[in-house]
């Protein structure tokens, strides 16, 4: 009995390794054609500069989706279409402008000049605007929401300057994005509660030059919906000076509006399951970006490491097991209504959706793979780690997803995870004119899509 359980286990272990092996060639396979024949990053420069912006319900969004449509087909998936959705549809309507008023001593003498100085600033995404007349008034600054309470009978007539700076102790500076980001989602209605007129937000970053960061904010249909902008790291520096002197006014000026709402779309490319065609591993990235940039990393990198996965699969004669579904998502910034519109259909289909994977954390060095699911689940995810870690993705952690593929798992119950590059560059140019094709490196952006590609084919051969 010995000598055959000893048998049993030998068995199994060259079995075990035997699998493993031919994994570990597979993956590398697959490595070597993104490596060596790679369209990602060309892919890329054509969104960015052939398309640019791709704000939800602008004429970008449109050139967007024709061009994934017809991306899908060329990179050789077996079915692709256009999902249909509503979106929302915010314009900017024009130049976003701040002027500082205030007064320094003149030489020699007692009196006060009055002098101005330009603000960088942009308008947060689905502000309301105040029109050719602009406004202008008082700054009141506060650093926290808790000094808006204390400082609540002066925010009256005035605009408030929040002025909290990312926190630079969270290596993870997703952390610090979280933790400053409800300033500008909720700070302008926080301040009309109290009678501003206006708000100023320090963009969430922690850069050293002066591009100012956009995003959307929520107004509270409470209290009135007044304009608010974001200002370059520099000038808020600035402007906190300036405040700790003296008084200083702020001529603003913005001219943004919610127009009805539009059709989108999901753009979507699909390869069929050979085996388990009704089982479905869902990845992708979101197509639109804000309109005061490019979008190369947020979220154009996601996008073209999904078209490349497909490209790549096919290029190599994979015929995947599960049934593998490649989707550009309508939507992310503003709204999210097309991660929202998959999970619905998804639901009305009773699809059986059994991982949903996501990249949009910018197309940066890739160091982990984050995973969201069930323990049992969690530890399978672990043991795939070796296979992986030579390209990149050394750490496996828990939490892993992404918000267009959030819906789909609060539906669904449906595992998530997510391609978790390096951070420390991301939110220097997270919304900002500088998230342009130029700010992405191809081997980064190559090897992040690896990474992705082999955890994709190591859950459509054994599930989870």
């Amino acid at each position: 009995m010995k000598i055959l359980m000893t048998g049993m286990l030998a068995f199994f272990s060259l079995t075990l390794l035997q699998a493993q092996t031919a994994d570990s060639l597979m993956i590398r396979r697959i490595a070597d054609e993104i490596l060596s024949n790679g369209k990602a990053y060309e892919n890329l420069r054509q969104l960015t500069k052939e398309i640019g912006p791709r704000l939800a319900g602008s004429s970008g969004m449109v050139k967007s989706e024709k061009w994934g449509l017809e991306k899908m087909k060329s990179s050789g998936a077996d079915k692709s279409w256009l999902q249909q959705c509503k979106v929302p549809h915010w314009v900017r309507g024009g130049a976003d402008a701040a002027t500082a008023v205030y007064t320094v001593p003149a030489i020699g003498t007692k009196n006060m000049l009055p002098k101005k100085k330009i603000l960088d600033v942009v308008a947060l995404g689905n502000s309301e605007g105040i029109g050719l007349k602009g406004l202008k008034a008082p700054v009141l600054l506060v650093n926290s929401f808790d000094e808006l309470e204390a400082k609540k009978d002066q925010v009256k007539g005035r605009i408030v300057f929040y002025n909290y700076k990312f926190n630079p102790n969270y290596v993870n500076t997703f952390q610090a994005y979280r933790d400053a980001g409800q300033y500008r989602g909720q700070g302008p209605s926080r301040a009309a509660k109290y009678g501003a007129l206006g708000v100023m937000v320090r963009s969430m970053s922690h850069a050293t030059d002066n591009h100012p960061h956009t995003g959307a904010t929520r107004y509270d249909s409470a209290y009135p919906k007044i304009p608010a902008v974001a200002v370059g790291l520099r000038d808020a520096d600035w402007l906190a000076g300036q405040l700790a002197k003296g008084e200083v006014s702020v001529q603003l000026k913005t001219m943004g509006r919610m127009l009805p709402d539009t059709i989108g779309h999901n753009v979507i490319g699909e390869l069929t399951g050979s085996v388990y065609p009704d089982k479905i591993i869902t990845i992708g990235g979101h197509l639109d970006s804000w309109d005061n940039c490019e979008g190369a990393h947020d979220d154009g990198a996601g996008c073209v490491q999904t078209i490349e996965i497909l490209r790549a699969f096919k290029a190599i004669g994979y015929q995947p097991k599960h049934t593998i579904r490649f989707v550009l998502f309508a939507n992310e910034e503003n709204g999210l209504r097309g991660g929202s519109k998959y999970a619905e259909e998804a639901v009305a289909r009773k699809e059986n959706h059994i991982l949903a994977m996501e990249s949009d954390a910018g197309g940066f060095t890739p160091r982990a793979l984050g995973f969201t699911g069930s323990d049992t689940q969690f530890e399978k995810f672990l043991s795939w780690r070796n296979l992986i870690a030579p390209y990149g993705c050394s750490e496996f952690v828990r939490g892993g997803g992404g918000a267009d593929i959030g819906p789909l798992n609060r539906a669904l119950k449906t595992p998530m995870a997510s391609l978790n590059p390096d951070t420390q560059r991301y939110f220097d140019i997270h919304h900002a004119r500088s998230d342009v094709f130029e700010a992405v490196n191809k081997r980064e952006l190559e090897l992040g899509a690896v990474n992705m590609a082999a955890l994709i084919y190591l859950v459509d051969q054994y599930g989870l």
